[in-house]
């Protein structure tokens, strides 16, 4: 396999493990600056110079894409994915993990255990905001941190008025979150390759501090995952849609709380902590992966006119209660379904035989027009407003207003 790791830190201890392993195994690999990339782009052949150079054929791209080039560093990868190579993690993913409301936003919907959170711009809202959460004290963290920088405990509500108040001053985006208590000082960090845990550690902060991060001064410590918490970290990471990430969770008492899925995590800790050769897991999983790059699934099946994918939310008192998918999707319609989607669960390639139950929702590819006609008709006439003509009085205001100006 020839490998590209992009990197701007060659020298760092993570790209240094991963270039190791790679070598160890026989592999070609290279580490390759992520800024030092031109993207070219005609009809057909998307293509990448290096170096002002035409960049040679790469069985697969390890990204490990710094938060400061989140922009360059996707595009970067989104190009190696158009050119067909394997990326260890998309620019979709990586794009969803980096903002921590966005990851957050989309864990929300598929019932994955997360921290009460709010964000918030009005001055006038942080009041009922913290309280909404749970009322002080409550973490606030910028959304683009990393590290543990740009996370704070405000332990008063008149402490969390004026961090946020300073922070929205300096343009920084934050958000408002539930404060553990059961968790404070410590945190589970899982690293997940492909569909499993490799490896976890717990964290504990030191002294004062109460954030647990290596780099704050934590100390780690391997431990021994339960199915919940291994569930949890393996299906936040294939929800954001990455392949290679490190989950960080809180303990809390209901169960595995998310704080954050890190599409780029360090290996020195965790390689540290637990003994186990992690970088040797990442790379054995890539070179397992290479004949099957991913692809941007709705863009190429929407491509054919007239068809196209939607998710069918089947509520209560729904007509669709109760029978099968086989009876709600026969031929006439012309539909498929993906993946059905069940509290918690989701099931992929659904048999046709199974009933369908309240709250299910599917995820379909077919015809525009036979989705349309599976949606309830009040929503349906929300999603397809009528156009209307302007009245005549309505077009002279306006070429009034204009003369005016």
């Amino acid at each position: 396999m020839k490998l590209a790791i992009l990197s701007c830190g060659p020298n760092a201890y993570s790209t240094r493990r991963l270039k190791e392993a790679a070598l160890q195994r026989g592999h070609d690999v290279k580490v390759l600056n992520t800024l030092k990339f031109a993207i070219d782009l005609q009809q057909g052949i998307p293509d990448l110079y290096y170096r002002q150079k035409v960049l040679s054929s790469y069985d697969a791209v390890l990204p490990r894409i710094g938060a400061s080039i989140t922009y360059y560093g996707t595009a970067v990868v989104r190009q190696f994915q158009e050119m067909g190579v394997f990326c260890a993690n998309t620019a979709h993913g990586i794009s969803n993990s980096r903002d921590k409301l966005r990851s957050l936003q989309i864990l929300s919907r598929h019932h994955i255990g997360i921290p009460r959170t709010t964000f918030v711009r009005d001055r006038k809202d942080v009041i009922p905001a913290i309280e909404r959460v749970g009322g002080a004290p409550v973490v606030i963290k910028l959304i683009e941190g990393t590290q543990g920088i740009g996370v704070l405990l405000a332990e008063s509500m008149k402490a969390a008025e004026s961090i946020i108040e300073l922070l929205q001053s300096q343009k920084q985006n934050v958000l408002i979150q539930k404060f553990v208590a059961e968790s404070k000082g410590k945190d589970i960090r899982a690293f997940v390759v492909g569909d499993r845990v490799v490896a976890a550690m717990r964290r504990v902060a030191q002294g004062q501090e109460f954030r647990s991060n290596v780099h704050r001064g934590g100390i780690a410590e391997p431990v021994e995952l339960d199915e919940r918490y291994r569930e949890t970290a393996v299906r936040a990471t294939q929800i954001l849609g990455l392949e290679v990430a490190g989950v960080d969770m809180l303990e809390g008492k209901n169960g595995p709380q998310i704080m954050e899925v890190n599409s780029s995590p360090g290996l020195e800790g965790i390689e540290t902590a637990t003994g186990l050769d992690i970088a040797g897991a990442v790379i054995d999983y890539v070179s397992a992966q290479v004949d099957f790059p991913e692809i941007d699934i709705r863009q190429r099946l929407t491509i054919s006119k007239g068809y196209g994918v939607s998710e069918i939310y089947i509520p209560e008192g729904s007509e669709f209660l109760g029978k099968t998918i086989q009876e709600v999707m026969d031929e006439e319609k012309d539909i498929n379904v993906l993946t059905l989607y069940r509290g918690a669960k989701a099931i992929p390639n659904p048999r046709a035989a199974r009933e369908l139950e309240a709250d299910d929702r599917l995820l379909c590819f077919g015809k525009l027009d036979s989705l349309r006609g599976m949606i309830p008709k009040k929503t349906k006439a929300r999603r397809r407003p009528k156009v209307q003509d302007l009245q005549s009085d309505e077009l002279n205001q306006l070429h009034e207003d204009d003369a005016d100006q």
